[in-house]
Order: C-alpha cells, then sequence, then structure tokens
C-alpha cells in the first residue's frame, strides 16, 4: 500500500516539531543510472538499495549486468542514509561501518531502535556512548507479532522520555521494517495510522507500507485500547 500524499500544513503543526534535512537526499533525485552497487562491508552489500549477502570484491564488474541485470555498472562508498521524521526521531538505512556511526553520533543521536536481523549496531555503538536495542525481525512480508512492537516501542518511549535525547529507528534499507516501527510508534504517540503514514512518506519518500505490515501495526495499536 504505497502512498504518495505529502503532509499537509495542518500535519507539521501537529507534529509540533522542527523538520531537520535529509541525509543522503541527493543521491535519490540522480536519475536512475542502472544497477547501483553499495560497497556495504565484508560479507555484505546492498543493490540499487536492497541488502543482500556477499562479498563485493568478489564481483567483477564486467559481469554485473549478468549478475544484476542490463544498465550501468557504479560503485561507490557507502554512506549514511538517515531521514529526520521529527526533531527527535530519525528513520533510516543500516549504519555498518564505524565511520557511519561516528556520523550518527555527530547527528545527535542518543539511541538507535535497530530493526535489522542482519547486523547488530552494540559494537560500534559503545565508543559513542549511543545506547542500542536490538529488536531484529525478518523483512518477509509475513504478519509482526504484537511483541515485536510492544518491546520497540517500549524502548522508544523510554528513551524519548528525555527532552535531550534523539532517536535513530533504522533496518538495512530504511523501507520497510524500520518505517513499520516508526508508524507504531507514532500511532502510540497519538496519531492516527494514516496521518503518521502521511509524515513518515512526506519525510522519506522511499518509505514503503506493505498491507501486511500496516495490518500488523494497526492489530497492535487496537490490541492496547
Amino acid at each position: 500500500m504505497k502512498r504518495g500524499s505529502w503532509i499537509s500544513e495542518e500535519l507539521d503543526r501537529r507534529a509540533g516539531l522542527s523538520i531537520s534535512p535529509r541525509m543522503g537526499s541527493r543521491e535519490r533525485k540522480l536519475p536512475d543510472a542502472g544497477p547501483r552497487l553499495d560497497i556495504c562491508g565484508i560479507g555484505f552489500m546492498v543493490v540499487n538499495g536492497v541488502p543482500i549477502a556477499g562479498d563485493p570484491r568478489n564481483i567483477d564488474p564486467r559481469n554485473i549486468e549478468e549478475i544484476f541485470g542490463h544498465g550501468r555498472f557504479t560503485r561507490r562508498r557507502f554512506g549514511m542514509d538517515m531521514t529526520w521524521v521529527t526533531d527527535r526521531i530519525a528513520v533510516g538505512g543500516g549504519i555498518w561501518t564505524a565511520d557511519n556511526m561516528a556520523a550518527v553520533s555527530r547527528a545527535g543521536i542518543t539511541h538507535i531502535l535497530d530493526m535489522q536481523i542482519e547486523f547488530d549496531d552494540t559494537p560500534l555503538a559503545e565508543p559513542h556512548g549511543i545506547v542500542v536495542y536490538w529488536n531484529p525481525i525478518d523483512d518477509d512480508f509475513e504478519p509482526k507479532p504484537a511483541d515485536v512492537f510492544l518491546r520497540g516501542v517500549g524502548f522508544a518511549l523510554e528513551a524519548l522520555r528525555d527532552d535531550s535525547t534523539k532517536l535513530f529507528v533504522h533496518c538495512a534499507a530504511g523501507v520497510h521494517r524500520a518505517p513499520m516501527m516508526t508508524l507504531a510508534l507514532l500511532g502510540v504517540m497519538g496519531w492516527t495510522v494514516e496521518d503518521a503514514m502521511d509524515l513518515i512518506q512526506a519525510r522519506r519518500p522511499a518509505a514503503d507500507f506493505a498491507e501486511v505490515y500496516v495490518r500488523s501495526v494497526e492489530e497492535f495499536l487496537n490490541g492496547r485500547k
């Protein structure tokens, strides 16, 4: 259920928070140049924003069309992909490296809700004093149990209790799992599901709300009433 509406001024007022610029937005404005391999680290890579297993060092650029389809192959360093939904809640993709974690720290993030099953951020975050809660789930388009949201939302609300903290909710690509958890968090904070989806997709157009995930969030929220 991909939604394309943009948030209204009324939603901005309801958020009651200033919005910081999106990090990494420049690359999303570039024209599609075909398959793109983003180097994420040894044993893991992202192709066109989709995380897959494998070692990028073993890929011969001459064979990229055969492996990933036709189009120009480009190779670049993988940087942080983080979108501020409010001035205290950010949503995005994987961190993966010490350099990226340092960038997250410089952005003022104090707490991380890591939804990806692929990687635990804790060792990278410790030198920066960032608190990590690893709540790993598969992006398998299967219904998610209420316990997943209970754990994640509980951590997030506790983190945001202090006005000085900032939260980063992320998964591997920042497309499904992190927006889904942020949807649940905003729902508990008083937003309707529809308005929260509008807010998230207005700030992060890459966010995609699969129907099965939205139903999971709705069932979690309804179970709290």
